[in-house]
């Protein structure tokens, strides 16, 4: 064994404990030095508005924190599969993810009042009223997470592959894509709801494993459904909303410096408006890709449409029900939600 010299050995214990007496200052600059890694996991494709938007916000922590945060995107599925999303932040198997409430039915009761078949309007507006009830409420079933912000997408629409449905009663017999609430909307008007994430539903289509599908229209583009389906039914007076959340592991969040998280919770406020304006923007481009694709918008009558509506409104009272066993207050959370919708559709 080589022997050390003394003199070494001295010097070297010098320069340890010189390190461990460097002033706070010092310390929090080099420590300052590796960036703060965090990891994004989305389920649209990358190619989705949404997903631009949510890339688009990775970028600008980074550079509003001067590079002292990297947040490395996943977009497609390619880290959590879409009904593993939310669980996934709670694990730690990804520290942000973004999907919807509506993958894991009955584990947000409170939230679930948003999707109801309330007659949206437009994704800026949905987006408002999510908002609005998460922040009117602090839901304790989102407890586990921090909630960076929520937005929802436009009026959700019945889309067909071969049939046009212009009364109920064409929806009898018809297996239609749903999940969440709206599959208790098929059910009320005849039809038979079948569950799956927006992902299977191309090749369902194209397979005939389902006749069509309850989404807004923008879809028709960013997930290429004008190419399986022939024809959109306007049932505006029930149509209804999905709820998506941007959250971040709890422990995650916690160990960011104060001012990372100033940063991060201005950005998300700013992100807010741009998904609802995206939703919309992406609406008008599903309605474009489909007329070019000759496909046909089908309007209800007045009086087909106010049937619709009676039809499903016991929808909401089976939702009140079902979510005040939960010990949610379900009919003021619905109240809420009717009148902010009110208000905003004003």
């Amino acid at each position: 064994m080589k022997k050390i010299d003394r003199r070494t050995f001295i010097k070297a214990g010098a320069v340890a404990a010189g390190a461990t007496m460097l002033p706070a200052g010092a310390t929090r600059v080099l420590a300052a030095a590796a960036p703060i890694k965090l990891t994004y996991s989305c389920f649209f494709p990358p190619t989705h508005i949404q997903s631009k938007l949510a890339q688009a916000w990775c970028d600008e922590v980074k550079k509003r924190t001067g590079g002292k945060v990297v947040v490395e995107y996943y977009p497609g599925q390619t880290l959590t599969k879409a009904k593993q999303v939310y669980g996934g932040v709670v694990q730690g198997l990804s520290d942000i993810g973004f999907c919807l409430f509506a993958y894991n039915r009955g584990r947000f009761p409170l939230m679930e009042v948003v999707d109801l078949p309330l007659g949206y309007t437009s994704g800026k507006i949905a987006t408002q009223v999510a908002n609005a009830v998460q922040q009117k409420y602090q839901p304790k079933e989102l407890s586990d997470v921090e909630v960076m912000y929520l937005h929802a997408h436009g009026p959700g629409l019945l889309h067909t592959k071969d049939k046009p449905v212009r009364k109920m009663e064409d929806l009898k017999g018809l297996k239609i894509r749903s999940h969440g609430t709206t599959a208790k909307v098929v059910k009320a008007l005849g039809g038979t709801p079948v569950a799956m994430p927006m992902p299977a539903l191309y090749q369902a289509l194209q397979r005939g494993v389902v006749d069509g599908g309850l989404y807004p229209v923008e879809v028709n583009k960013g997930w290429k459904m004008a190419e399986v389906v022939k024809f959109c039914t306007e049932n505006f007076s029930n149509a209804y909303t999905t709820t998506f959340y941007v959250v971040m592991n709890k422990d995650k969040w916690a160990k960011l410096p104060k001012e990372v998280q100033a940063i991060i919770r201005q950005l998300n406020q700013e992100w807010i408006p741009k998904h609802g304006a995206a939703w919309d923007s992406s609406d008008a481009e599903g309605r474009k890709f489909m007329l070019a694709k000759g496909r046909k918008f089908i309007a209800l009558s007045a009086a087909e449409s106010a049937r619709w509506k009676k039809t499903t409104d016991p929808v909401l009272g089976e939702y009140v029900k079902a979510a005040a066993a939960k010990g949610v207050p379900a009919a003021e959370a619905l109240a809420f939600t009717q009148q902010t919708l009110a208000k905003l559709n004003r």
